[in-house]
């Protein structure tokens, strides 16, 4: 399969799970910092998020004081901040019209009319005053555009391309948005915080999609070390990093060479390390440690399957 398609076809999916998993964790933080603690401490989980998405410097040159407000016209509308919603949604749009000719129009149809209707959306100043209907949209339309694409796609190399995209991606953004949710209670909530602590770990799971099932799961209290657990480390939790890598691994399977592909044994490492990692209570002082090293080595993995499969461009 040429490059420049498999490229295309990887990175649509990319950004189209990217506009999701930041409208994700955009809700959860929103919803955060409807808590009790203060203006303060909201400031400062808004902060972690975006030192979490490494957009601190862009953010603070284009704007000289730190607001809630300002943040979300930042991730949601900003044409200029390429970790935008819109820009994902933009870049999305752009690698599928290169890619239209392989694609079933109901799949073209579904990223162009997305895009559309994002560039309406954010003209009218009226979706700042309820940003979580907004956060269910992009939501909406992430997982109409992934029921499109796996009921028209011929289970090929392009869809492979596009499933890899998607979950390196999820896996990810999953990462950063606990995290950025470890952080933010190290500093600002204790054990003692009582049902604020409940409801910072409830908008945690909902933004993942996850209570629900961690009720399920679980059947009891909701505790970090079982969110961490749920999150990282089970196979039947569809955006834990475990599941996420099985996926991944599934679809590299597809295109790789067992022989020679070094992204085939990357990926295959990384999915043994989550697969066999004890978590525990022991495990929860060093969780922030393991989703570091954790980015780190989905960024390495990208980069290998970038140079071993897709055109070597900056995205």
């Amino acid at each position: 399969m040429l490059s420049r398609l498999a490229d295309n076809l990887y990175w649509m999916s990319r950004y189209i799970e990217r506009a999701e998993n930041t409208a994700r964790m955009l809700d959860a933080q929103h919803q955060a910092s409807m808590l009790p603690g203060g203006t303060e401490q909201a400031l400062s989980q808004w902060e972690a998020l975006l030192r979490r998405s490494e957009l601190v410097d862009r953010y603070q040159a284009r704007h000289a004081d730190l607001t809630a407000e300002r943040i979300l016209d930042f991730m949601v509308s900003d044409a200029d901040n390429p970790s935008s919603i819109f820009s994902c949604l933009q870049a999305a749009r752009d690698n599928a019209k290169a890619v239209r000719v392989v694609l079933a129009p109901e799949l073209w149809e579904s990223v162009n009319t997305t895009w559309i209707e994002m560039r309406a959306l954010i003209r009218t100043p009226s979706w700042r005053r309820d940003p979580g209907k907004v956060f269910e949209w992009v939501k909406y339309h992430s997982h109409l555009f992934r029921g499109v694409m796996i009921g028209t796609m011929l289970k090929d190399e392009a869809y492979f391309f596009s499933r890899m995209g998607t979950f390196i991606e999820r896996a990810d953004n999953t990462a950063r948005i606990l995290d950025v949710k470890y952080v933010a209670r190290e500093r600002a909530l204790t054990d003692a915080a009582g049902s604020a602590d409940y409801y910072f770990w409830a908008s945690v799971l909902r933004s993942v999609s996850a209570f629900e099932i961690y009720r399920k799961v679980y059947r009891d209290i909701i505790t970090p070390t079982r969110i961490a657990e749920l999150l990282i480390q089970r196979s039947d939790m569809p955006r834990s990093l475990l599941a996420c890598m099985t996926e991944l691994m599934t679809n590299l399977e597809q295109v790789a060479d067992p022989k020679t592909s070094e992204a085939l044994r990357q990926a295959g490492r990384l999915r043994a390390h989550i697969q066999y990692l004890r978590v525990d209570e022991s495990f929860e002082p060093d969780i922030h440690r393991f989703l570091g090293g954790f980015l780190k080595d989905i960024n390495d993995l990208a980069s290998r399957i970038s140079e071993e499969f897709l055109v070597p461009l900056v995205h």
